[in-house]
């Protein structure tokens, strides 16, 4: 797969964003917040269909695509959270406690 052939998928999310954003802008007199909302909506959708592309030419090819692991992002494994009676809760070092 070649690296740039999912990237055309952003631009064309964001077109379609703005132009949708910009008929709710004006179908509710506010086109600032249209405008917005479609770009932001539009870059989601961008994104979603440069991964989707990737995930098709990624079986199409006969790779999975990643590793395989599966992180939840926590930074820390469940045998690190057994027995730390002193936890704030986190693991993300964002305090939380305190008097």
């Amino acid at each position: 797969m070649k690296t740039g052939q999912g990237a055309a998928f952003l631009p064309i999310g964001v077109a379609m964003g703005i132009s949708i954003g910009t008929a709710i802008g004006v179908a509710t007199d506010n086109l600032a917040m249209g405008l917005s909302l479609g770009v932001a909506i539009g870059a989601g959708l961008g994104v979603a269909l440069m991964g989707a592309a990737n995930a098709k030419a990624a079986k199409k090819d006969g790779s999975d695509g990643g590793s395989g692991v599966i992180s939840d992002g926590g930074g820390r494994s469940k045998d690190a959270d057994a027995g730390d009676s002193g936890s704030d809760g986190g693991g993300d070092g964002g305090g939380g406690g305190g008097d």
